[in-house]
């Protein structure tokens, strides 16, 4: 299972594009919403969670949990003891971390990112305390996927798919999208 987070104020193309790609996919996703069910992302688009935070379960051993950008958003995922919680059981028990845009800013205010390469949305590089700078849409180093912004919504739920599946089921996906970058 892999859990993504919704806080007000979230990117929805990243958002809604990496759940629909898993989904696409066969991977099992879950929309986390902080606070509540119906989440407004950052261009008013409501959208209903899955589940509100007060009924998440960490225990239950997620795949991936993935943290989408945007503003406030991103400082709304920040502020959430409920995010916070589950990226330090995932780094506690080797579990991928997937952010994009600001997101990659909440692992490098906790240190997390330190000694790894990372990507984000340019203007956020010094956020990413003690990462080196990656290269390209989307940086894998360790067990943290991040990426640059909404442009790379795609690369980024792909490179998420191939993580979890396989290069083979990722191309497909690809193909089957006609996207050809």
């Amino acid at each position: 299972m892999v859990y993504l987070f919704l806080a007000d104020g979230f990117e929805e193309i990243e958002a809604l594009t990496v759940v629909d790609l898993c989904r696409r996919s066969g991977i099992e996703i879950k929309t986390v919403g902080i606070g509540r069910e119906a989440i407004r992302g950052s261009h008013g688009i409501l959208v209903q969670s899955d589940m509100a935070d007060k009924d998440f379960k960490i225990d239950e051993k997620p795949e991936m949990i993935v943290l989408p950008g945007g503003m406030p958003g991103t400082k709304n995922l920040e502020a959430s003891s409920t995010v916070q919680n589950a990226i330090d059981y995932c780094v506690k028990n080797n579990i991928y971390v997937a952010a994009i845009c600001a997101a990659p800013s909440v692992l490098g205010h906790k240190g997390l990112l330190n000694g790894h390469e990372a990507v984000c949305y340019p203007g956020f590089e010094d956020q990413l305390e003690g990462a080196a700078a990656g290269e390209g849409t989307v940086c894998v180093s360790g067990r943290f996927i991040t990426s640059k912004g909404p442009g790379t919504a795609i690369d980024f739920a792909l490179k998420i798919v191939e993580i979890l599946r396989s290069r083979d089921i990722r191309n497909a996906l690809s193909a089957s999208l006609v996207y050809n970058r």
